[in-house]
C-alpha cells in the first residue's frame, strides 16, 4: 500500500501534488506537536519526606490520583487549623476517619494501577499517610473520646479531661501531614500547592524538599 501511494504521488504534478504534500506536512506537524506536548507533560518529581526520598514519574493517571488526594486533604481538618475554643472534636475525628477511608479505598480496589516500572507510586505515599499518621492517631483518640461520651452523655466535650492533649496532638498531626499533602500537590502539577493550605497572614513552615525534572515549571524547594 505504501508503494502504491508513493507511485501515485510521483505521477501527480502541479497543484494536486502541492495539496498532497501540504496535507502530509500538516499531519506530520500535528503529530509532532502532540508528541512534544505529551513528552513535555512528563516530569520526574522527587520528594524528601522525613528523611525518605521518593521519586515519581508523573503520568496522567498518577497526576489525577494525586489531585484527588490533595483536594480531599486540603478541605478537611487534616490540614485546616482548629483554633482553641472553636471547632468540634468529634467532628474532627469523623473528618479524619473519612479521609482515612477515602485514601484506603483505592488501595483495596481492583482498579488501582500496578506499581510503575520506574519510581514510586502515589499510592505508596497514601499508604504512608495511613499507616504512619492517620491510623495511630485514630486508634488512640477515637476510643478515648467515645468512652467519655458514653460515660458522660450530658457533658460537653470541653469537659473531657484529655481535651487539651487531643488538640495539641491534632496540631502536631496537621504539621506532619502538610508535607505529604504539599507533595501530592506537586505530583498533581498544582501551581504552588502550599498556598491552598496557608491560613491568612501565615506561612507554612513544614514542606517537603521537591526536585522536579522535565516539564516546564520549576518546583518549589525547601
Amino acid at each position: 500500500m505504501i508503494g502504491i501511494a508513493a507511485y501515485s504521488i510521483s505521477q501527480t504534478g502541479g497543484q494536486r501534488l502541492s495539496i498532497i504534500v501540504g496535507c502530509l506536512a500538516g499531519v506530520a506537524a500535528v503529530l509532532g506537536s502532540e508528541l512534544y506536548r505529551r513528552s513535555a507533560q512528563l516530569a520526574e518529581v522527587r520528594l524528601v519526606l522525613f528523611g525518605n526520598e521518593m521519586s515519581f514519574i508523573t503520568k496522567a493517571d498518577m497526576r489525577q490520583a494525586a489531585q484527588r488526594m490533595f483536594f480531599q486533604a486540603a478541605t478537611r481538618v487534616a490540614t485546616r487549623p482548629l483554633e482553641d475554643g472553636s471547632g468540634n472534636l468529634r467532628e474532627a475525628l469523623t473528618s479524619l476517619k473519612a479521609l482515612f477511608d477515602l485514601y484506603r479505598e483505592p488501595l483495596e480496589g481492583y482498579t488501582t494501577p500496578p506499581p510503575p516500572a520506574k519510581g514510586d507510586s502515589v499510592y505508596e505515599l497514601a499508604l504512608d499517610v495511613l499507616n504512619f499518621e492517620l491510623a495511630p492517631f485514630l486508634a488512640k483518640w477515637h476510643p478515648s473520646l467515645k468512652d467519655f461520651e458514653n460515660r458522660h452523655p450530658d457533658k460537653d466535650e470541653s469537659e473531657w479531661p484529655q481535651h487539651a492533649a487531643f488538640r495539641a496532638e491534632l496540631s502536631q498531626l496537621q504539621e506532619r501531614l502538610r508535607p505529604y499533602v504539599i507533595g501530592l500537590g506537586e505530583i498533581a502539577g498544582i501551581r504552588d500547592p502550599e498556598r491552598h493550605l496557608r491560613p491568612s497572614g501565615r506561612s507554612v513552615q513544614s514542606r517537603p524538599t521537591v526536585m522536579r525534572q522535565g516539564g516546564s515549571r520549576p518546583a518549589a524547594r525547601e
